[in-house]
């Protein structure tokens, strides 16, 4: 595990004697986009917040880069850029002033301050809004804002947590093109997020070279349910999906490969209300928790 970009052992946090997160183990590696799903309340975001050195873990050890979280949350926060759910930015300062705070906060040399604001404007497309106060921005615009800021100090890893929610599709897309691009760049991510879409996109993609694989992890009620890549995970619960119109719902079943559901459903007498159709990451989700994410 010493190698791992995030080692997470054991970790579990309580509330009130409850466990929030549960006997956490994980390992994500250096290069890595790694999805984590679940629905609301699973502790998806407890543990960005602990292992971004926000909350104390009750139990456990959480490494970042090799460092301890709890004996060295500054050299943490070093290594690490955090967007989270909530807009952090400061809406009455100018996108520039924003990331001159950040840059100087993070004893960021003023020589080289300059050159890495223009530089990460430019990358997220805000270089000519940078005199505009950030309250006259769109909530793409804040978002994208965000990331640059979370980039300015050079991070190893970057945490989005939940990054395009309550964002429109083609924003949304916009954002995910900036993701894969960082990852592409070597960039370890951990991204948390509502939508399956997002986690087939950025973490769907195949293997290219000596990079590590980009997985998909799942939490239900504080604990890991699920772990793999798209294609690992689609293997295990199949390919083929046949549904099946039961009065106001549908039942599912999973067949290895779409062949074999198109087969069962050739051989039915009575074929009203099926369908076949390849199986997706929210049908393994919804197989494995009992609901749909949203």
């Amino acid at each position: 595990m010493a190698d791992a970009a995030v080692a997470i052992q054991n970790v579990s946090k309580f509330y009130s004697d409850a466990p929030v997160v549960n006997g956490l183990s994980l390992s994500i590696q250096p290069g890595e986009i790694f999805g984590l799903l679940g629905p609301n309340g699973a502790g998806k975001s407890t543990t960005i917040r602990m292992i971004t050195t926000l909350t104390r873990p009750s139990e456990g050890s959480i490494q970042v880069a090799g460092y301890d979280v709890v004996r060295q949350p500054f050299l943490v926060k070093r290594q690490i850029g955090v967007v989270l759910q909530q807009m952090s930015v400061d809406v009455d300062l100018t996108v520039w002033e924003n990331m001159e705070f950040h840059g100087r906060m993070h004893h960021i040399p003023k020589s080289r301050r300059q050159q890495d604001i223009d530089r990460w404007l430019e990358y997220v497309e805000l270089a000519d809004r940078r005199d505009d106060l950030v309250k006259t921005l769109s909530g793409g615009m804040k978002r994208r804002l965000q990331i640059a800021r979370a980039l300015l100090h050079e991070p190893r890893i970057l945490f989005l947590d939940e990054p395009t929610v309550g964002l429109d599709p083609q924003t949304r897309r916009r954002l995910w093109e900036i993701i894969k691009g960082l990852n592409q760049q070597g960039m370890t991510i951990l991204l948390t997020t509502h939508y399956m879409e997002e986690i087939e996109y950025l973490c769907g993609s195949p293997l290219d070279g000596d990079r590590p694989a980009n997985r998909i992890g799942v939490m239900d009620s504080g604990k890991l349910i699920e772990l793999g890549t798209l294609e690992e995970l689609r293997e295990k619960y199949g390919k083929g999906l046949l549904m099946k119109q039961m009065g106001d719902r549908w039942e599912y079943q999973f067949f290895p490969t779409l062949q074999d559901a198109d087969a069962y459903l050739t051989h039915q007498p009575n074929k009203a209300g099926m369908m076949v159709r390849p199986s997706n990451l929210e049908d393994i989700f919804v197989e494995l928790t009992g609901r749909n994410l949203d």
